[in-house]
């Protein structure tokens, strides 16, 4: 199979050449010469354009993509969390316990994302916000945007009316459609290492969303701030205190090139068993987990189920100093740069891998298949959840994941057995 080189905006030479060696290992550059152009690697604009009811392509049963058509209702800023919130209302509705609030009006199980709103829509309900906690600091993020790009922290509301177009009234009025933010609060007690801030890289495969089938790889990375992290006001515009993206961090005076910032996730989990004991650990990497699926399971019935499509996100995780993990924002273009030689084996083997997913023993595609690859070609990826396999178990093992839980059928009411009943997510 050839790849679409000429077509498609690879982001650099690095990931370029890693597709490329990586094709070739499996004899698809070689097999291409008879010009059978069968396996596309995309950005998501080549994407938008494939589905674009103007273009009228049509894709054959033998033509795969590594993007769902509307794959932004989980990887734009404001779609995810209006899809986030829009779940927890049908749970509610359906009497569903994992909708259950506390005393306060709080989600139990269903708070994993920050208190966020989107600007300039929700303006005013954000400002009522603030003044119940005028103290706080609230992160500002474009909508549209990656790599940490055009984010800044904010403490005050002069701050936004500041930085909005129309300072002289009380109304917020954004520039633009395309200029539209989202504002969380800010996580200011994250879990320190070395009294340094870092948040998760996890990448997650999804072959099919209706039934759900997703594959968590075992081998994610931590990525740390180059400068010790403070919650002091005086440092909100130190992006090297507060913002992990190697984008940024990169450009700081204290960047090690060799390790790059950067701790392997099973390194990370041996830190919080020695400092926090193993159960504890277990504990939050099954909460996140959790919020993986909670998060596919709320976007689901809104995504285009494309047969052709398959899509490896990269999941941003931030873990507060309670050891609460927290859903920052989901990538549909994780990068494949590598940058350190541990980065590029990693990356290597996550398409290889992904690869076999998604097209097993380097076949031609088909994708008419059933998508549920035997467990010999997973490589280092391990089966998250399988809708259809829960389905077939008689019963809906997400809500097995909150301790003292068990349910029955959808819907049903949960039983308070008195202990912790453990996830089993195979």
């Amino acid at each position: 199979f050839k790849i679409m080189a000429g077509k498609v905006k690879w982001v650099t030479d690095i990931e370029k050449s890693v597709l490329i060696n990586n094709f070739e290992k499996r004899g698809w550059i070689q097999v291409a010469e008879n010009e059978d152009w069968n396996f596309y690697w995309m950005s998501v604009q080549t994407i938008r354009n494939v589905f674009s009811v103007e273009t009228g392509y049509r894709l054959s049963d033998d033509q795969i993509v590594n993007h769902f058509p509307n794959h932004y209702e989980l990887t734009r800023k404001d779609l995810m969390v209006k899809n986030i919130k829009r779940y927890r209302k049908e749970l509610e509705k359906e009497g569903s316990p994992l909708a259950e609030k506390d005393e306060n009006g709080k989600y139990i199980y269903l708070d994993f994302v920050p208190v966020t709103f989107m600007l300039p829509a929700d303006y005013n309900l954000f400002v009522e916000e603030f003044r119940k906690n005028p103290s706080s600091t609230w992160i500002m993020k474009p909508c549209g945007k990656a790599q940490g790009k055009g984010i800044f922290l904010i403490n005050k509301l002069s701050q936004i009316k500041k930085w909005s177009r129309d300072s002289k009234t009380s109304s917020f009025v954004s520039q633009s459609s395309k200029e539209a933010y989202v504002i969380s609060l800010y996580i200011n007690n994250p879990l320190l290492i070395g009294g340094k801030k870092f948040d998760l890289r996890l990448y997650v495969l999804v072959s099919t969303y209706r039934p759900l089938r997703c594959y968590m790889y075992k081998l994610g990375f931590c990525r740390f701030c180059t400068v010790k992290y403070t919650p002091s006001t005086s440092e909100l515009d130190n992006m090297f205190v507060h913002l992990t993206n190697v984008a940024i961090q990169k450009h700081g005076d204290d960047y090690n090139h060799i390790h790059g910032g950067k701790w392997t996730v099973s390194n990370l989990r041996l830190y919080l068993e020695s400092t926090r004991g193993k159960e504890v650990t277990n504990k939050l990497f099954d909460e996140i987990h959790w919020i993986i699926v909670q998060s596919l399971k709320a976007v689901a019935p809104v995504m285009n189920n494309d047969k052709h499509c398959f899509e490896c996100y990269g999941y941003d995780i931030i873990i507060d100093d309670k050891l609460k993990p927290w859903l920052i924002e989901v990538n549909a273009s994780p990068s494949l740069t590598s940058s350190t030689a541990n980065d590029r084996i990693l990356k290597y083997n996550l398409i290889n891998d992904t690869l076999n997913i998604a097209v097993p023993n380097g076949e031609i595609p088909d994708c008419k298949w059933n998508k549920s690859p035997p467990k010999e070609v997973l490589g280092n990826y391990e089966v998250l959840y399988d809708e259809e396999m829960a389905q077939s178990d008689g019963t809906d093992r997400d809500l097995r994941s909150r301790p003292g839980q068990s349910t029955g059928g959808k819907g049903s009411r949960a039983r308070d057995s008195g202990k912790p009943v453990l996830t089993t997510w195979k």
